[in-house]
């Protein structure tokens, strides 16, 4: 019955062209930049898991609640504590990425995730410094150019031929 209500083409399949991009499209950047290292994997063997009652801002529910986490590494008896939401797996997530990190950086130094990150930021910030420096010098010695111009062709105004307009009080 649906086959017999089709509605003619408005164009013959011979003349539709396929959908081709002339480019293709990207959110990602253009540079590609060298990955970041794996995070590192840390054995339940090694640490000690404990849920407290947390403390802080969020009123009676979050201090009657065992939604905290703490985690301490046997091996290197860091100790990391999350809070940041009320959901216990949530905060036991967030807090083995916290406890990763911190032995990354313990062991790795400068080659850490962390590490690598911050110099990216950094080296991001100086550039976008260094722009905005040279970007301003720039207008200024456009600025100077065209007062150069000007008083080369005698077109400097005089501050005393022309009166200035007093602003008027409204009461």
């Amino acid at each position: 019955m649906l086959r017999s209500l089709r509605l003619p083409l408005l164009f013959p399949p011979a003349a539709v062209k396929p959908l081709t991009p002339l480019r293709h499209f990207t959110l990602s950047a253009t540079l590609a930049s060298k990955p970041l290292p794996p995070r590192l994997k840390i054995d339940d063997a090694d640490l000690t898991i404990s849920y407290l009652k947390g403390s802080g801002p969020g009123g009676q529910k979050i201090n009657k609640t065992n939604s905290a986490v703490q985690l301490i590494h046997r091996p290197t008896g860091l100790v990391v504590k999350s809070q940041a939401t009320r959901s216990r797996s949530q905060n036991e997530k967030i807090a083995r990425q916290l406890l990763a990190d911190k032995i990354e950086q313990l062991q790795k130094g400068d080659q850490s995730r962390a590490a690598i990150k911050a110099d990216r930021a950094r080296k991001k910030k100086a550039s976008k410094v260094k722009k905005s420096r040279r970007k301003y010098r720039d207008l200024e010695q456009k600025g100077e150019a065209v007062e150069a111009d000007e008083g080369e062709h005698g077109e400097q105004r005089d501050s005393t031929s022309e009166p200035k307009e007093q602003p008027t009080q409204v009461q």
